[in-house]
């Protein structure tokens, strides 16, 4: 199926002195206000450079983006659901723990936990969900993935409807920005992780912000501290790595966690989320000290878990959403794409034989999130044709492509030349959510706002910080 096309927000290409000037202002501007990383070829504590950035707001339905928005809350609460159905979650993984080591450190955390007996019930999730639209489905949104640790850019973003504002009024189009809508995901985020601190309740506790031992992306991370810092200044936020919270953190008689001599109210992850985040045992015994503390998380341990692949595929089964979603359950399901376990059995046979004999249609997906660990294409087939008779493939699923339509555009990039080629381009769309609760009670669920990534058509991956995709911010287009 080829893929359709949607025209760019003002006629390109431009002008080329036009082009050039309005580069050179949007990459001052985007430096001065934050919209950066640091570089990963050159790393300096001292600098930062532009984070990449389609120049241009790229085009998306109105009727989707709304649709993505007001489903988010119901979202949150199926998650909210399936990280506290211990026996759903049991049963989804029970295949996937016997290759993935990964998963298993993390679940046998939360059997430990479990074991000797939960000393906090309320959990925090920072949540996103993405999208893709899928040609195939007259351009309605499908979801490409949640995720529950880790769910970047809200900071960023937050600062992009500003940025496309000031480029569309450089260049004539002013009256085009009323179609820009505005996000506010970093305030909501950050309001996410202070009304769960005031929930802990405990005076002169703190907030505890858990990273890799190199931050790339240290703007959208260092955005939640300044807003925190300014709108509550009450609150002492540090930053540790798993392998400092070994060493510097304690449990006291009460469970609470002791960081500087204070108690830590909450912890939230912005590393952990993969296996190299965990070098050796100590970053393990880490992990579990904050689990078995009375700090909040985020994620809990089992928000970690429901995030995982096998979920996802789980959930698009034949009655599943309905027993945990009940009526909003053929909401849910109108977004799903295909999803097929490639268990040892014979659902997990015809998903194997039917990627084999096309496998473009097909992505292979492990349990992690971060980007840049799918397989698309040539190497699903390598893949399952070295996999088929391995438990290997139980950690892995598969998911029918989503074919998104095109849009030709600018990819702003530090260091690479000005002007940048006219390129195709395809745009994934994420949905911030905020959730606050107990297995019987939800204090707080929101949506709070989105982000925009977007990549070359013909790239598999889009990741941001590992340098595939781009920074963007959605159009809205009435369709």
């Amino acid at each position: 199926m080829s893929q359709s096309r949607l025209a760019s927000c003002i006629p390109i290409p431009i002008e080329h002195k036009i082009l050039v000037s309005v580069i050179e202002k949007a990459k001052d501007w985007a430096l001065m206000h934050g919209v950066g990383m640091r570089d990963k070829k050159n790393f300096t504590k001292d600098a930062i450079q532009i984070a990449p950035f389609v120049l241009l707001p790229s085009p998306f339905p109105r009727s989707e983006f709304e649709k993505a928005v007001e489903l988010q809350p119901v979202l949150n609460e199926l998650m909210h659901k399936v990280a506290h159905d211990d026996e759903f979650l049991e049963q989804t993984l029970k295949n996937a723990l016997q290759v993935d080591e990964f998963t298993r450190g993390l679940y046998n955390i939360w059997m430990k936990v479990r074991e000797e007996g939960i000393m906090q019930s309320l959990s925090l999730g920072l949540f996103r969900s993405d999208y893709l639209m899928h040609v195939g489905d007259g351009n309605k949104i499908k979801q490409v993935e949640f995720n529950t640790v880790a769910a970047s850019f809200g900071a960023l973003t937050s600062n992009l409807p500003a940025m496309y504002r000031y480029i569309l009024r450089q260049l004539g189009h002013g009256d085009l920005i009323k179609n820009m809508p505005e996000n506010l995901a970093l305030s909501g985020l950050c309001a996410g992780i202070t009304e769960a601190y005031d929930l802990f309740g405990v005076p002169g506790s703190v907030v505890l912000f858990v990273v890799e031992e190199v931050s790339y992306n240290i703007c959208d991370q260092r955005f939640h501290e300044f807003h925190i810092a300014e709108t509550r200044p009450d609150i002492m936020i540090y930053r540790k790595t798993l392998g400092e919270i070994y060493e510097e953190t304690e449990l006291n008689e009460k469970k609470q966690l002791i960081l500087e001599g204070s108690p830590v109210a909450v912890v939230y992850y912005r590393s952990g989320y993969e296996p190299a985040q965990y070098p050796t045992p100590k970053e393990w015994d880490a992990r579990l000290r904050v689990e078995r503390s009375t700090a909040i998380k985020c994620p809990s341990i089992q928000y970690q878990l429901a995030g995982t692949k096998k979920v996802q595929q789980a959930l698009a089964a034949p009655g599943a959403l309905e027993r945990l979603a009940g009526g909003a359950a053929p909401r849910i399901r109108d977004i799903f794409t295909g999803l097929y376990s490639l268990d040892f059995d014979d659902s997990g046979e015809s998903a194997v034989e039917m990627a084999l004999a096309d496998a473009d249609k097909f992505v292979l997906k492990p349990q992690r999130e971060g980007g840049g660990n799918n397989l698309y294409g040539a190497a699903v087939r390598e893949a399952l044709l070295r996999m088929r008779r391995s438990r290997e493939r139980a950690a892995y699923i598969l998911m029918e492509r989503i074919l998104p339509p095109i849009v030709s555009g600018y990819v702003v990039r530090a260091g690479a030349p000005v002007p940048p080629p006219v390129t195709d381009l395809v745009s994934e769309l994420g949905i911030f959510g905020v959730i606050i609760g107990t297995k019987d009670k939800i204090y707080s669920n929101k949506q709070v706002g989105h982000m925009l990534r977007t990549k070359l058509a013909d790239a598999d991956e889009g990741g941001v910080a590992a340098g595939l995709g781009a920074l963007d911010s959605p159009y809205l287009l009435d369709m």
